[in-house]
């Protein structure tokens, strides 16, 4: 008996332990929050603003003759794979590496500590990412791209859906898809419209590597505080079980002393 109170009670100073560790996790996650949301945010006015003048671009005849928007029947897939620095954040990692189990062939250009020891590459960290390793990364793209050493570019990521809800996807980047609609007579390009779409590409394909890097990073951020909160329940639940167990042990081995004593007495 005295020897299952001793391991009950290591056991719970083993899960409080784990309490505590979790609780600390939760609130550097949820000071995060705020920030990662911010740039975000920011994040996507930026793209969103390249993408209008990307798709603006691509409903001009003369556009479709750019090397960037010629689409082939190739197989060569390049995907830029972000994951996060750390792990501890439910299913974020897992679940971008089980979306690459569709593209075995791939080449990969990892962002993210996760990422680039899955995958064998320099590390290179998701939290704080440079927009100056964005630029080189897209102009290695776009030279790939145009000499024709791949067919498509895509930026596998997590989407940011709510705080408890993220989602894997991959966003394709190259080719560019033709315009709908018809072409803008109120814009006017200089010296013409290819060469700016041409111009515009690396810096279109930067701004959404970017702006894919800090989703993702809200997102890592928020599952890894949803997954602290939960792991924090369990182990609350779990030190309430084990704090019954113990108790029950403890009167059970003082009622054993206690008859012990008695029959003792009475011989």
């Amino acid at each position: 008996m005295g020897a299952d109170i001793k391991q009950l009670r290591t056991r719970i100073k083993s899960v409080d332990s784990t309490l505590h560790l979790t609780k600390a996790m939760e609130l550097v996650a949820s000071s995060k929050i705020r920030k990662a949301s911010e740039a975000m945010r920011k994040g996507k006015e930026y793209s969103k603003s390249l993408e209008d003048c990307a798709a603006q671009l691509a409903t001009f005849e003369e556009c479709k003759k750019s090397p960037y928007m010629a689409k082939r029947e190739g197989g060569k897939t390049c995907l830029t794979v972000i994951a996060g620095d750390r792990g501890l954040a439910g299913g974020y990692n897992a679940n971008i590496f089980r979306l690459m189990r569709e593209y075995p062939d791939a080449e990969v250009l990892p962002i993210g500590k996760r990422a680039c020891e899955r995958y064998g590459k320099e590390l290179v960290n998701a939290e704080g990412y440079p927009f100056l390793l964005a630029r080189e990364m897209a102009k290695k793209v776009c030279e790939d791209f145009a000499a024709g050493r791949i067919d498509r570019f895509g930026i596998v990521c997590t989407e940011y859906v709510s705080l408890i809800s993220q989602e894997a996807r991959v966003k394709w980047v190259l080719p560019l898809e033709a315009g709908e609609g018809k072409a803008s007579v109120g814009a006017i390009f200089e010296p013409d419209e290819v060469t700016v779409l041409n111009a515009l590409i690396p810096e279109y394909v930067a701004g959404l590597i970017m702006c894919a890097v800090k989703e993702s990073f809200a997102c890592e951020v928020a599952a890894r505080r949803v997954a602290m909160d939960s792991a924090g329940k369990n182990a609350r639940e779990m030190i309430d079980r084990l704090g019954l167990e113990y108790n029950r042990a403890r009167q059970g081995a003082i009622t054993q002393e206690i008859t012990e004593i008695v029959a003792g007495s009475g011989m």
